[in-house]
């Protein structure tokens, strides 16, 4: 019997923005389910999830995936938190979605998530210069060249691992302000999609390390002139990929516009200093709709407006948002 190295991770309490955490335990290989996998137990006192007086916190396997960058046999698991006695932890939001996604399976829900993060070396973004500005904005979007793209090699090896560990990415982009990127997961169920998500801001963490970069999911990592950093949240049913669906998606908006307040409340720490109006953002306090606006709360892709049928894009979740809570909201809201 092999041993093998099984990387444990999991979401801690931290607020207002939670954050990865995670180590090893070595255990018999090969592994062919979760049924093969311990659960743990860890300081929850160090993560914010526990007193120091009755700190021990449980980690339950939930899903696992190849480790990329330790490679063979050894995988990257994504774990749930539990109380000592078992019961869920109160920073457990991935529970909460599995429960959603269950009462709702009948709607087949899919996700696409735009995640939008920025490289900081030290104190200043990756590229930029030690004192002032870069140039300002426009050519950096999509760009090409040394004096526009900062990081590429960071981002390179972030996707061939992302791809080799299984990980439905469906893209890559440099970003509208210098040293900014973006990756897409997706389109994926709302589990799966979240589950997913957190796994990939892992591995470029990780990868960050050993360029001595930082990545960082700030909604507006650069005060003033600069875009802001998202996580576009792409959704649809089953109603909405049929044919007449523009209909569904048009209904759908009505019903997060009454929510908007709440749905905000989730979206991501500090959102207020991204969603401004400015670089393509609806200000927070106003919700619209429409066909291909980026200046808008949801845009409906001009694809789906050809077609009659399709997705709406929620441009709201910022950077930061926790996908279980993203996800378990939006389909609360439509399928409610």
């Amino acid at each position: 019997m092999s041993k093998i190295m099984a990387e444990y991770i999991w979401v801690d309490g931290q607020k207002p923005s939670a954050k990865l955490r995670s180590k090893t335990k070595i255990v018999d290989g090969p592994v062919r389910s979760l049924a093969d996998l311990p659960d743990w137990g860890f300081d929850g006192s160090s993560t914010y999830q526990a007193e120091g007086h009755f700190s021990d916190c449980q980690l339950k396997p939930a899903t696992y995936i190849p480790d990329p960058i330790r490679g063979g046999e050894n995988i990257l698991v994504l774990c749930e938190v539990l109380n000592a006695d078992g019961s869920v932890h109160v920073s457990n939001t991935r529970a909460h979605l599995r429960g959603v996604a269950e009462e709702f399976k009948s709607h087949d829900s899919w996700f696409g998530i735009e995640q939008e993060y920025t490289f900081f070396e030290g104190v200043k973004p990756l590229g930029w210069p030690s004192n002032g500005f870069p140039a300002p904005q426009g050519g950096y979007y999509c760009g090409v060249g040394a004096d526009e793209v900062f990081g590429r090699p960071i981002v390179e090896k972030h996707m061939e691992l992302c791809l080799k560990a299984g990980i439905t990415l469906s893209g890559i982009n440099s970003e509208v302000m210098p040293g900014q990127w973006e990756f897409q997961v997706g389109p994926l169920g709302p589990l799966a999609a979240a589950d997913q998500l957190w796994l990939c801001r892992w591995l470029l963490y990780r990868v960050a390390e050993d360029f001595k970069v930082s990545a960082t999911l700030d909604p507006k990592p650069v005060k003033g002139d600069w875009n802001g950093a998202g996580a576009h949240t792409n959704f649809s049913t089953n109603a909405m990929r049929a044919p007449g669906g523009i209909e569904v998606v048009k209904a759908a908006c009505e019903k997060l516009k009454l929510k908007h307040s709440e749905h905000i409340a989730v979206y991501g720490a500090h959102n207020e200093e991204r969603l401004t109006g400015k670089h393509e953002t609806s200000s927070m306090t106003d919700f619209r709709y429409g066909v291909s606006d980026r200046g808008a709360s949801i845009r409906i892709p001009m694809a789906t407006a050809n077609s009659g049928m399709g997705y709406l894009e929620d441009r709201r979740p910022a950077a930061n948002m926790d996908p279980y809570q993203v996800c378990a909201k939006l389909i609360e809201t439509i399928c409610g």
